[in-house]
């Protein structure tokens, strides 16, 4: 599956995201610097209606978001490996808790720790077209 979008277009791209997506738990977005990993999980959050403030979370290395669905109370993980020099770091910092946690995790940089990742995570790429485009896809296995 493959999405091509702007900055106008990012919330409508979210949706359809999702919606492919399903009931997958941890997805891992690679992509270069300034390809707009953050600011397309800002994007997924807004979608899910997280009452928290979205931001990154590469000092914090993990954001936890609440939202509701299904008049349940759920939970987004926002992981950023950026700043890990290994995975024993990821490891120590406690990251498999919350990849094996059963709630939504969205993992930017996971090459950094990808053994710890469970086998079905959803990878997805993204990366610039332009100043104003953004391509993403999913690499399904």
């Amino acid at each position: 599956m493959e999405w091509i979008f702007s900055l106008n277009e990012i919330l409508g791209t979210a949706i359809s995201f999702w919606k492919e997506v399903k009931d997958r738990k941890v997805v891992a977005f690679h992509g270069p610097m300034g390809s707009g990993k953050t600011t397309f999980i800002h994007a997924l959050c807004d979608v899910k209606k997280v009452r928290d403030v979205v931001s990154s979370p590469t000092f914090s290395l993990i954001n936890e978001y609440s939202f509701e669905e299904k008049g349940k109370e759920l939970k987004i993980y926002h992981i950023d490996l950026y700043r890990l020099r290994s995975e024993t770091e990821a490891f120590d910092a406690g990251i498999e808790d919350c990849l094996y946690s059963g709630h939504i995790c969205l993992v930017e940089w996971p090459e950094k720790a990808l053994s710890l990742l469970p086998e079905d995570t959803l990878h997805v790429y993204l990366e610039a077209v332009n100043a104003d485009k953004r391509r993403l896809y999913i690499k399904y296995k």
